[in-house]
């Protein structure tokens, strides 16, 4: 299987934010953010490994600024890190200034995916090849998010998470 660049996964999402998804101080849902960007990256993990991906976990949202109504949002996702059948996501979120044109981030969310089969059973994906520093910096930030996630679920032991020890331990 050949590894695949982050830039081979990205998906870029514009739309409107339109009156019916607001709420009563006309600032997008947060729920409708949410599953916005579960369709980015629904879309991107399957570019990385070209099966069925379903979403595992959402493991960080930052709602940094509201996004107010007629906002033109752009969510730009791509896959952080490859494991041997999940993939982590990691999205920003802008927002553009309707006079100006220039853009602000709004927020960003990191999700878990895994590849499955057509019967719902995990399946490897292609590793990651990082190319640029911020592409390198999300992906070595991954395992420590991962191994974090690993030990709080009692999956990992504590004294096996390499990354975390040496966060605090060095």
């Amino acid at each position: 299987m050949q590894a695949k660049t982050p830039e081979q996964s990205k998906t870029i999402m514009t739309d409107l934010v339109l009156p019916s998804e607001t709420n009563p101080i006309n600032n997008l849902f947060g729920g409708e953010l949410l599953a916005r960007m579960d369709r980015a990256a629904s879309i991107t993990a399957r570019r990385h490994s070209r099966r069925i991906a379903v979403t595992a976990s959402v493991n960080h949202v930052a709602f940094n600024h509201s996004i107010p109504l007629g906002s033109v949002v752009t969510i730009e996702a791509k896959v952080s890190r490859a494991f041997k059948s999940s993939m982590e996501v990691f999205m920003d979120v802008w927002i553009e200034d309707r006079e100006s044109g220039s853009r602000t981030k709004a927020n960003e969310a990191i999700y878990t995916f895994v590849a499955v089969d057509e019967s719902g059973s995990p399946v490897e994906v292609p590793e990651l090849m990082p190319e640029t520093d911020l592409e390198k910096e999300r992906f070595v930030a991954a395992l420590r998010r991962r191994q974090m996630s690993l030990v709080l679920a009692g999956k990992m032991k504590p004294n096996e998470a390499t990354e975390l020890k040496a966060l605090f331990l060095s």
